[in-house]
């Protein structure tokens, strides 16, 4: 078990990339994708701040800003004990919705305790490459010895809580079904980590307040659908079974007692069902598995075609995925590029001026621009 201290992590300040640009026809578009910064190490959450640069966490525990020029900046200080352990370390990471005044950012990470780790959630004030006021809002129960299916992403409802998408620890699988744990969740918690008093398990005995669905397995891509606000979520199915889900309060997701996966190697999981009473169908499942992660809704002006579609990151597919929706309907799939990268896609963020950035997952990952080719 390695646990890593961010204030003592620290890489230098890293050169602006320069590779060439690859371009790529799709079904709509001609596209360019730039190089913005590479070298970075493994990272995994993708936002960006409002004078246009971005903040990067690195899984191996560094959170950073670049520019949007590809300068790297030196590691943000400030951050708690973090675990830095197979999938774990340093995730996801949003601004919080009043940012311009507040200069608060959220941030999901792997935390260490006796005997073992979870997912948990802080926030903190950014001034001067610095977090000050660090405060935990949110600590996934309970602690376990794994390094497998921490989540986890980070969404902002209109409403001012916070979804946080969770994994079901791999190894406490079934524990997805109960209610008296975080494992194999989305939960959604207020600002300042309170409880909501609408969220649907408040008043039942024995379950914890902040779930707001289950049955999942682990969630790495969530986002809020412009057009209903409602929660859109995508997690990782066994071998085969990825899912997106329109995530609604209460609802169980079926994860193990239904899957269209099966066991890594083979062999059925549980009775090898894929549909029971009770249980949600998938809006829209992979067999086989392309890995989804995170994804975004576009809503920009740079793609007018792709306005209301998922831009989706996929790690096993080395691609992304675009998803045309019809209200609560996925009708059509087109995978963006195939060989021209080659690198896993873990985070997705559309920038203010409607262009896509994403990142890959890799000790020397990089920052990508997407455009359109004139």
């Amino acid at each position: 078990m390695k646990i890593f201290h961010l204030g003592l992590l620290s890489l230098g300040l890293l050169a602006t990339v320069c590779v060439a640009d690859t371009d790529v026809k799709t079904e709509r578009y001609e596209i360019t994708i730039k190089p913005v910064a590479t070298g970075l190490q493994n990272p995994w959450g993708l936002t960006q701040l409002p004078d246009g640069n971005f903040l990067v966490t690195e899984r191996t525990g560094t959170m950073r800003i670049v520019s949007a020029a590809g300068k790297i900046g030196e590691p943000i200080s400030g951050l708690p004990t973090i675990e830095v352990k197979g999938q774990g370390g340093l995730l996801d990471v949003t601004l919080a919705p009043d940012f311009s005044t507040s200069q608060k950012i959220y941030f999901s990470y792997t935390e260490p305790a006796n005997g073992g780790n979870s997912t948990a959630v802080s926030y903190g004030v950014l001034k001067n490459n610095r977090l000050e006021n660090v405060t935990r809002v949110f600590s996934q129960q309970p602690k376990v010895d794994s390094s497998a299916h921490f989540g986890s992403r980070l969404i902002w409802r209109k409403d001012g809580t916070l979804f946080i998408t969770l994994g079901d620890r791999y190894e406490r699988k079934d524990e997805a079904q109960t209610l008296n744990t975080h494992h194999g969740k989305v939960v959604r918690i207020n600002a300042d980590g309170s409880v909501p008093k609408d969220n649907p398990f408040v008043n039942t005995p024995n379950a914890l307040p902040e779930i707001w669905s289950y049955g999942h397995r682990n969630m790495q891509g969530g986002a809020i659908n412009p057009t209903t606000g409602e929660l859109w979520s995508g997690e990782h199915g066994p071998q085969g079974g990825d899912e997106i889900n329109i995530d609604r309060a209460g609802k169980n997701y079926g994860w193990p007692v239904i899957t269209y996966g099966e066991n890594y190697g083979g062999g059925k999981i549980g009775d090898g069902i894929t549909s029971k009473s009770g249980m949600e169908q998938p809006l829209h499942y992979w067999v086989p598995s392309i890995a989804t992660a995170g994804f975004i809704f576009y809503t920009g002006s740079q793609f007018p075609e792709w306005n209301n579609n998922i831009i989706l990151g996929a790690l096993n597919g080395k691609t992304l995925v675009r998803l045309v929706t019809d209200g609560d309907k996925i009708i059509h799939e087109e995978r963006l590029f195939s060989k021209e990268l080659d690198q896993r896609i873990r985070s997705v963020a559309q920038a203010t001026d409607g262009t896509i950035y994403f990142i890959t997952d890799d000790p020397k990952g990089s920052l990508y621009r997407i455009t359109r080719k004139p």
